[in-house]
């Protein structure tokens, strides 16, 4: 497939970020996935490859600073520019801040804030300008109280990230939006599953799609995306 965009996905083995990359692809996207564990972020560049598209996949640890370098200049050597990065990498820790695991905490707090943080940082100067995309992934439980959610108050913080990182770049006419899914199905719910009603992770990427496909001078900054029967 000939691509003329490109996009840089973390966290893109599997859920949300796969979902998305699959619908960048459709799209005609030129792909460079990351994700921590070597043989499923294989298995989903061989998925996507199979299905046509330019994609190239990166180990790396969306917390790493050295590693997220390295995947912006994976991607610059692959596709030649940068058009969209969707940070898009985060997990959630069991318990609340009674009875969680400090340990846990520290990882998700590295993951799911610093790592938007240092990829923002390292595709900045890369970014196609003016019309280059940065798509931050939030959450419904950034923007609701949950009693003892230190996974909320990282998601209350990825929306923070993506306004103040607007106001810095606006002028330079990069677009800056964060997307924030309610429930949807994907591993992060483990064994269990989620209810019945969640959305599809290709509702969710259409969503990012929606974004990242408007006309110049048009950047929408915040999209919350519910499924029906999600009371909160």
């Amino acid at each position: 497939m000939d691509s003329t965009r490109s996009a840089l996905i973390t966290g893109a083995s599997a859920g949300l970020g796969l979902a998305t990359a699959h619908h960048l692809a459709g799209l005609g996207f030129g792909l460079t996935l990351t994700g921590r564990t070597e043989a499923t972020l294989d298995a989903a560049v061989a998925q996507l490859t199979a299905a046509g598209a330019d994609v190239v996949g990166v180990v790396a640890d969306a917390s790493a600073w050295d590693d997220t370098e390295r995947a912006v200049s994976a991607h610059r050597e692959r596709h030649g520019g940068l058009d969209v990065v969707v940070a898009n990498a985060g997990f959630t820790a069991a318990g609340d801040l009674a009875d969680g695991d400090p340990v846990q905490w520290r990882a998700m707090v590295l993951t799911n804030v610093l790592g938007p943080a240092l990829l923002v940082k390292a595709s900045l100067p890369h970014l196609t300008a003016p019309g280059g995309h940065v798509v931050l992934i939030g959450s419904v439980a950034g923007k609701v109280i949950r009693p003892g959610s230190l996974y909320g108050a990282t998601k209350h913080a990825v929306a923070s990230l993506a306004a103040n990182l607007r106001a810095q770049v606006t002028a330079s006419g990069i677009r800056v939006a964060v997307v924030e899914p309610g429930i949807a199905d994907t591993p992060f719910w483990g064994e269990a599953g989620p209810p019945g009603f969640a959305l599809a992770a290709g509702a969710v990427a259409e969503a990012i799609g929606y974004i990242v496909q408007q006309p110049a001078g048009v950047d929408v900054n915040e999209l919350l995306v519910r499924p029906v029967g999600q009371p909160i």
